[in-house]
């Protein structure tokens, strides 16, 4: 048991117990409310009332009773308190509690659910990037981790619909699911399209038969590591040259080159301006890797003289202080 439990226990046993002794007292002693309540509080604090007592017998063997059921009840709570003092249970109550009241005013944040290997390496990520984002996690001991690290985690089952609404998922813009079973995975990206059809969904899958499941419950996109971990050894035996460049620009590499995406709005100076008026190549060293269109299509390297269109994503590449000045400078 809990300290918290078990001062909960105690209050409730000793709450239950003046109310019983109370009743005693005014229907057994035939006292007034007042007088009864007087009893129970001088009798339990261990205050007392006289050396002798002119009570009858049976009201005697009555306060006995009160006098050893709520002696012990009240040290039992008190032992609670002291216990979650020294384990310091009140600070994480107030710590949770905290933590809720954190959730409920953000919006447009991801979810992640399941603090397992591959969401302890996505949350170090995001935090490293700045997004925000709600870990849901039902594990202990992974939970007790994603709390030491200070991020916005709610406790409880991903699966289950209040959970969801208590990460705020009718408010998020992402839920990422990565938990190992691929049913669980299934479970929760219907739970949290049904709940906002606006989100954006990945999961991750562990076997192909999976991915049909995931993407008709509403998925956007699919994960697969033991796929992307083939490929990746496939192509560093096939092409390491190839494989080297992506690393690099994937960020696992030590050097700090990077790609990056950024959207161009609707009504912004970029529209209609061409790449090399934008001199992002001559002044910040960035190569516009790709251009995707509203539709999804993509141009891929685009001529020096393309012109932006409304609504376009750029795909740029370059190291990342440089990207930041870019993005700065263009207001992006």
């Amino acid at each position: 048991m809990t300290p918290l439990s078990r001062f909960r226990l105690g209050a409730i046993i000793t709450a239950t117990i003046i109310v019983c002794a109370v009743a005693g007292y005014y229907l057994l002693g035939e006292r007034s409310l007042l007088e009864s309540i007087f009893m129970v509080i001088i009798t339990v604090s261990g205050v007392g009332f006289s050396e002798t007592s002119t009570m009858p017998p049976h009201m005697q063997v009555f306060t006995v009773a009160v006098i050893i059921t709520g002696m012990t009840a009240v040290a039992y709570t008190i032992g609670g308190i002291i216990q979650m003092v020294a384990e310091g249970e009140i600070e994480r109550v107030v710590s949770q509690r905290r933590m809720t009241q954190g959730v409920d005013r953000m919006k447009d944040h991801v979810i992640l659910c399941g603090f397992g290997r591959n969401g302890q390496i996505l949350a170090a990520n995001l935090h490293q990037q700045g997004v925000p984002f709600v870990v849901v996690e039902r594990d202990g001991a992974d939970a007790e981790e994603a709390m030491s690290l200070n991020y916005m985690i709610v406790v409880g089952d991903a699966t289950e619909e209040q959970v969801l609404l208590n990460a705020g998922v009718d408010r998020a813009k992402t839920v990422v699911s990565v938990l190992p079973s691929d049913a669980g995975n299934v479970f929760i990206t219907l739970t949290s399209r049904n709940l906002n059809p606006r989100l954006q969904i990945i999961a991750r899958a562990e076997f192909e038969t999976s991915r049909n499941k995931l993407l008709q419950a509403g998925a956007d996109r699919i994960v697969m590591p033991a796929v992307i971990g083939a490929d990746s050894i496939a192509r560093l035996i096939t092409r390491p040259t190839t494989a080297e460049v992506i690393e690099l620009v994937g960020g696992s590499s030590s050097l700090d080159v990077q790609m990056e995406e950024m959207a161009i709005p609707h009504e912004h100076t970029l529209v209609g301006t061409t790449v090399r008026e934008t001199s992002a190549n001559r002044r910040h060293g960035l190569l516009f890797v790709a251009v995707k269109h509203v539709g999804g299509d993509f141009n891929f390297n685009p001529e020096a003289e393309y012109e932006f269109l409304p609504n376009d994503t750029l795909i740029v590449m370059g190291r990342s202080t440089d990207i930041d000045q870019f993005r700065n400078e263009q207001k992006l």
